[in-house]
């Protein structure tokens, strides 16, 4: 056992000489895949398992292969009508199998009670305590927490902590990665202690003119044996007493009272403002049993006739959904990684998230507080009829209440979320059963959080219309099916509903397709989509018809895009098409690069900010002569193009459209008139090499802006970019590089493809690489990759060593590039 100790020293954890709460993150960890009874025993030699740092991905590191979730299904969310051989669905990662992780803890200090708060586990964990088991749990996105406290020693003794779990194939539509892929915390107090999620602070009352609010405080603590005991609470310079609203003989107590608070400013996109809030546990001498600070913010919410209000203003969501991998990261959370992708969309003028379709993590919603980004927070893609065979059905009837309960408790405090979602396109939205399904988890969600609306993603609206379905939720949440909604909502009782899932565009980054032509079944030869944001699927449609609805119809409260980043798995509409294994919805790429698409958005969410963005790329060789449509998405109305100083036209949008004077039909290549509402298109200009320039004019008529594209020549050299340059010597901390490749004079080589290569030395190293081509097999976690479309992006971690981090990016043929950050 010796060398076991030894080789697990660095895992330890040791709590301080006092009983005051300790919460520490468990990082250190031991993995295999080999499936044994011993492996949970204390005695268990684990020293030849891999080391891990957890969070982690078990499956991320590969290879790609086709066998591992090849499947012969009828997907019926895709109306398919017949079964077919289907590759790439859930990423072609090996997440299946079952895996197991150890480490060790050291609990003393007078420490009486332990907590283990898993925030998801990926899947069916069961955990193990010095050999025997003390819990478990199903669903692998559920946070949930396990008292450990009759396990462990308190003696200063090691304590064993194993955790088993199990992918059986066929769980998820989507890849969901595999492991301990959310944080894992031990949390120690006193025998008397504040329940974990025990807290909640709920806005009562809000004076928007006197800048004051009034809050309720509710806490709930265990252990408390006393009537002496006290709730003290501290929150922006006001201190008050909470009156014990509940006790019972096991010693659980309930705290309740109101604090008026003066020169609040209330939460918003635009003004993310929190607070803190220090709850103390007083025993009968007054002396602090346990303390605990957390985070809240004050805002009003409502749905009513004027749509979503927020802090008594009307206002539309500009929302885009995302499922929970990060790309070269796989489902592994990290702090940075999810900041990177907040900002962005943050930048793009993106104000809400959707959690699709799943529970989300805590460090995601941490940040959505403080970035300022509203969040539909969700919690289940199917209920008990299913969707995969081996899918929540399974647990639906004995773990929906609790699955539920903890998303809620876990979460309540985050002023970001303003609706719980509950479902999406569930398939029994049609049933009398789905009635009476959808009111009992709906009336669950209200008994835990009465601040809150319920809503789900209906994709059957007529049916769900038609059992009741679609009237008993708080929120209607339509996705697509955009010639539904005037009957939809004349049906409804609810005066407005929302795009709860909009778009579904498919297109690769860089990638154009010849003629132009709108399709909503387009594949090609090489597994890609068109750059032209013209391409969409059977059921869905493009940006600029939900955009039609949203300016035309009032009782349209806004939309949640699919999706804002492309992900592993269901690669629509190549999911017959092999190596296709990541899907083509993102408005970035699956490397966190933007698509052309990304500029559409940007030119319609964010229109404080000027944007003029050109596509596609000027450098074609062998389309000289041909037409080759030129588009310009941009904020302002008006702009002319040339093609090396020749005038293409001046052209402004075409705002006379409006859906009140003609009758909806979806774009198609006979009717592309709403597409000039939104974009500025030239469909008739002929290659020529040379110089492609746009400018651009404001309503007024003046001129605001102009860009320039030229066509490249041979790549000559590499260029290299960070989203930061300061990072924190915390070895978990990360920067996300853009590799370009560019011609000798700097201009952008759209179609290069060099193999590049990626060292990292100093106070870092290498985490992960992506160019964002769905049909590569290259692994994400070896520092070398091909370029795909002239750009790739480089993920690299920080060490606990503060220093400077260089990189260097060498290309066969190309001069290198290097960058220096620094870590401190």
């Amino acid at each position: 056992m010796k060398h076991l100790a030894i080789t697990l020293l660095a895992a330890f954890v040791a709590m301080t000489a006092t009983a005051q709460r300790q919460e520490v993150l468990l990082t250190s960890w031991r993995f295999s895949h080999d499936d044994a009874v011993e492996n949970a025993s204390e005695q268990f030699n684990d020293r030849r398992w891999q080391s891990v740092t957890v969070p982690h991905d078990w499956a991320i590191d590969g290879p790609f292969n086709k066998e591992i979730d090849k499947q012969t299904v009828r997907i019926e969310q895709n109306g398919e009508q017949q079964a077919s051989e289907k590759t790439g669905r859930s990423g072609s990662l090996p997440w299946i199998g079952v895996g197991w992780y150890r480490t060790r803890f050291i609990v003393c200090g007078g420490a009486e009670r332990a907590i283990l708060n898993f925030d998801g586990a990926m899947s069916e964990p069961e955990v193990y305590v010095n050999g025997q088991k003390a819990g478990e749990w199903k669903y692998g996105y559920s946070a949930f927490n396990i008292d450990v406290t009759p396990y462990i020693y308190k003696d200063g003794r090691p304590n064993t902590l194993a955790v088993r779990l199990q992918n059986l194939p066929e769980i998820s539509r989507w890849y969901p990665g595999a492991g301990l892929y959310r944080p894992v915390t031990l949390i120690t107090t006193a025998a008397s202690a504040i329940k974990e999620w025990g807290i909640n602070v709920e806005t009562r009352q809000v004076n928007f003119a006197e800048r004051t609010a009034t809050i309720e405080v509710t806490v709930s603590a265990l252990g408390c044996f006393s009537s002496k005991y006290r709730v003290r609470v501290s929150t922006h310079g006001q201190e008050a007493v909470l009156p014990i609203s509940y006790a019972d003989c096991l010693g659980d107590i309930t705290a309740s009272g109101l604090v008026t608070l003066s020169n609040v400013q209330c939460w918003s996109p635009e003004h993310p403002q929190c607070y803190d809030l220090t709850v103390s546990l007083e025993d009968g001498n007054g002396r602090i049993v346990d303390q605990k600070t957390v985070k809240y913010g004050i805002r009003t919410l409502s749905y009513d006739e004027r749509g979503f209000v927020l802090n008594g203003r009307p206002r539309k969501f500009k929302g885009v959904c995302l499922h929970h991998d990060l790309g070269m990261l796989g489902a592994a959370v990290n702090r940075a990684a999810l900041a990177h992708q907040l900002v962005l969309l943050k930048e793009m003028g993106c104000d809400a998230i959707r959690t699709a379709h799943n529970m989300p993590s805590q460090w995601q919603m941490d940040l959505c507080d403080s970035l300022g980004m509203m969040v539909m927070a969700e919690s289940f893609d199917m209920w008990k009829w299913p969707k995969v065979k081996n899918g929540y059905g399974r647990f639906y009837d004995e773990w929906w209440r609790r699955d539920l309960t903890n998303l809620i408790k876990a979460n309540r405090l985050h002023p970001s979320i303003v609706m719980w979602s509950i479902g999406n396109e569930i398939p029994e939205q049609g049933s009398i059963d789905g009635t009476r399904m959808i009111r009992d988890m709906q009336n669950h969600v209200h008994r835990h959080d009465p601040t809150r609306p319920v809503t789900t993603g209906m994709d059957r609206i007529d049916n769900a219309l038609s059992s009741g379905f679609a009237q008993v939720v708080d929120i209607p949440g339509i996705n697509y099916r955009l010639p539904r909604y005037e009957n939809a909502y004349q049906h409804l009782r609810h005066g407005f509903l929302l795009g709860s899932e909009t778009a579904s565009t498919v297109s690769s980054r860089g990638v154009y397709k010849f003629p132009v032509v709108p399709s909503r079944h387009a594949v090609y030869d090489d597994g890609q989509c068109s750059g032209y944001d013209v391409e969409a699927c059977p059921w869905s449609n493009l940006p600029d018809e939900d955009w039609a609805m949203q300016d035309d119809l009032p009782w349209v409260i806004g939309e949640f895009v699919w999706t804002g980043f492309d992900y592993l798995g269901e690669p629509t509409p190549y999911d017959e098409y092999w190596p296709s294994r990541s899907s083509y919805f993102g408005i970035f790429d699956l490397a966190g690069l933007p698509k052309d698409r990304y500029y559409l958005y940007r030119s319609r969410w964010n229109p404080k900010q000027t944007t003029i963005h050109l596509l596609p790329h000027w450098t074609w060789p062998g389309r000289e002569g041909q037409v080759t449509p030129v588009y310009c998405y941009t904020n302002h109305p008006t702009a002319e193009l040339f093609v090396n100083g020749k005038s293409q036209g001046r052209i402004t949008k075409n705002t006379t459209y409006n859906l009140q004077d003609t009758k909806y039909e979806p774009v198609s290549a006979d009717n592309t008139i709403v597409l000039d509402r939104y974009r500025l298109r030239w469909n008739d200009v002929v290659y020529e090499p040379g110089e492609l320039r746009v400018v651009v004019y404001d309503d007024k008529g003046n001129q605001v802006g102009e860009e320039v594209v030229r066509t490249a020549g041979a790549p000559h050299h590499i260029e290299i970019s960070a989203d930061r340059s300061q990072l924190h010597a915390d070895g978990s901390d990360m920067a996300f590089l853009t590799v370009r490749i560019v011609d000798k004079d700097g201009n952008f080589c759209p179609d290069a493809d060099t193999q590049v290569t990626v060292k990292v030395t100093g106070a870092g190293r290498f985490k992960g690489i992506c160019n964002g081509d769905a049909t590569s097999l290259e692994p994400f976690t070896r520092p070398t990759m091909k370029a795909f479309h002239g750009m790739l992006s480089v993920g690299l971690i920080t060490t606990e060593q503060p220093g400077d981090i260089r990189v260097q990016v060498n290309a066969s043929g190309l001069r290198p590039a290097t960058l220096t950050l620094n870590s401190r």
